[in-house]
Formats: C-alpha cells, structure tokens, sequence
C-alpha cells in the first residue's frame, strides 16, 4: 500500500479540550489580536517585528529566547510590537530533513505526531500566558489550523503554499493578521491574487464538514525575496520594489494594504547576518516614501539564541542555536531592535 493508517489522530476540539486556553488568556489574546490587526489596518502607527528562531527545536531555548525578547519589548513599546516567531512545522524544499516539532518533538528521535500536537499546543500556551506576547506560526498544513487556532495571532501562509487552494480558502476563514508570502516564482501578481482571495468569504470541505468562511480583512503580503531559473536568489526588498507593489496594491480592491518585509530567505541569499543592512534599507525606503511607510507595516527576522545553525545529530550540539536555517545571534538581534525603533 501507498499509505498506512497507523493511527487516528485526536481532533482539534479533542486536544483544546485536553489543554484548554483560560479565561484570562483568552481575554489577553484577543487583546493582542487586535494590537496588531490594528497596525495592519493603520488605526495603530506602531510597527510590527516578527522574530525569532527558524524553527521551534527546543521548548527550554525557544522560551528563554522569548523572555529575552519580552525584557526588550518593554523598552520599546511605544513604537514596536515584538511577535515571536514559534514555528512548530517546516517545509522542506526536497521533502527531507527536519520537519519541526510538530513532526519531531525531540529532533534526535523519531517521529511522532501525535506527541508532537501535544508539544506544539504546550509550547505556544507556556509561550502565550508567561511572555504575554501575540505569537506567530506558519501554516503548512491547513487542515491542522484548529489546533493552534485560539493561541496564535500572527499566520503565515509560505511561499511554496501561497498558490494552494486550501491554503487560500482556510486563510479567508482566519480571523487574525494573515500574511502571504510571494511564490519562489517571485511573481507579485501571484501573491496579491492570494491576498484577493484570502479576503473573500468561501464555501468548501475543511476536515470532513461543509465550512463557509467571511474573508479575512487582515490579509497581507510577504515579500521574501526569489529564486530565478538558475536557482540564484533574486531580492525584492528594494526601494523599486517596495513601489511597485504598492502601485500594484493600489490597483486592486485590496482591503487595508499592507506588507511585511522578510529579511532573510532568498532576499538575503539565506547569508544571515545581511539581515542587519537589510533592515536597515527597508527602513530607510519608509522614510523616504510616504506611500511605502504607510505600506510596510514590519518586518521578519530569523534570530536565536545563537548565531548561526547547526546539524541534527552532532556530538556537541550548541544550546539556542537553530537546526535548520541560519539565524541571528542575541547580542546582534537585540541591537537591530533598538535601531530599528529608532528608525520608526
């Protein structure tokens, strides 16, 4: 056989009922949900950092990370939301390697999915109610949407899925900032076809029922830069660029136009440290343009405990330091902060 069914999986409403949210985090969710629709929206002047490691390895290091980034946000606050990235599932681009925690709850065993739902809603509710933070993760698989549903309040649809039907419909039915990234193809009208459609309501099959989703207002774009024919990386963070999709956005019935520059990923050629100049360009272009300030409401940052990555597997593995791509260090992820805040 093709497939072997080894186990049935617990529903959503099964794992919410066995790890429920309550009361009062529920409240603070919301709270922050609509923090940062309202940046998205641009009823808040406030600007978005999404930051954090490349995948979510380690419960201890991804909270310790966290707690280091909760001290800065209160620093900040008055010009930046910080929203860690805790992304629990990977794509892969040849569909080997390290999947994520969903996958993996410890990288160095086998895996295991249903630990690994456990894991995952554990990690973002430990996150969620001792950090008081709005969290991020990526959809990758839209039928599992509902396990972390009422704990995140920041999606991201990635590139290889922004083209997918399913990922398209499920977005339109999210409630929270949703952001799509553009295709590896780099092709902009892709991506704001992806938007368009994430904010319109549907009618479709989501885990067995007849589901009819309202569109998602918050819907927005990625930019993550592209690969061309020859699999060189092809950035799209520049100036031109940034006023090109903003002219590209006034030409569609977008509702709240709005984007988030990557700065990592095949913008910076996955070389991890150009994050910094990145950034700082980006920055730049918002304070040349009031059209693209009032456009790129954040940005997104691959930063850990420690610089750099590391292999699975490795005899002295380094504690924070990311198994998948290369990240920021903390010292060098704590400054571009700060001058990030100071740039807004």
């Amino acid at each position: 056989m093709s497939f072997v069914l080894s186990k049935k999986l617990p529903t959503p409403a099964e794992i919410k009922e066995q790890y429920p949210v309550s009361e009062d985090v529920a409240v603070l969710k919301k709270q922050l949900d609509q923090e940062l629709a309202d940046i998205i929206t641009g009823a808040s002047d406030k600007f978005m950092v999404i930051i954090g490691p490349c995948s979510a390895d380690n419960e201890d290091a991804v909270c310790e990370y966290i707690g280091r980034l909760a001290a800065v946000q209160e620093k900040v606050r008055d010009v930046l939301v910080l929203v860690p990235r805790i992304y629990t599932n990977k794509p892969r681009t040849t569909g080997a390697g390290y999947k994520g925690m969903l996958h993996q709850p410890n990288p160095e065993e086998a895996p295991d999915l249903l630990q690994g739902l456990t894991a995952i809603r554990k990690l973002h509710m430990h996150a969620l109610r001792s950090f008081r933070m709005p969290i991020a993760d990526e959809m990758l698989y839209p039928e599992n949407f509902r396990y972390l549903s009422d704990v995140l309040s920041y999606v991201a649809v990635g590139a290889r899925s922004v083209e997918n039907q399913e990922h398209r419909l499920v977005a339109s039915g999210i409630d929270v900032p949703t952001g799509m990234k553009n295709p590896t193809s780099g092709d902009f009208s892709v991506m704001i076809n992806s938007i368009t459609a994430a904010q319109h309501g549907h009618n479709f099959i989501y885990r067995g029922w007849d589901a009819t989703t309202s569109g998602n207002p918050y819907a927005h774009a990625i930019l993550r830069g592209a690969v061309n024919k020859h699999g060189q990386s092809q950035p799209n963070y520049h100036y031109e660029d940034l006023r090109r999709l903003y002219d590209m956005l006034s030409s569609h019935d977008i509702i709240n136009p709005a984007c988030i520059v990557d700065v990592n990923h095949s913008n910076s050629g996955k070389q991890f440290m150009e994050q910094i100049r990145i950034a700082k360009e980006v920055m730049h272009s918002r304070s040349h343009s009031a059209d693209i300030r009032s456009l790129i409401k954040g940005l997104m940052i691959e930063s850990y405990l420690v610089e750099g990555t590391q292999k699975i597997g490795v005899e002295n593995h380094i504690y924070g330091k990311s198994i998948t791509d290369p990240c920021l260090g903390w010292e060098d992820s704590e400054r571009l902060i700060y001058d990030i805040a100071d740039r807004v």
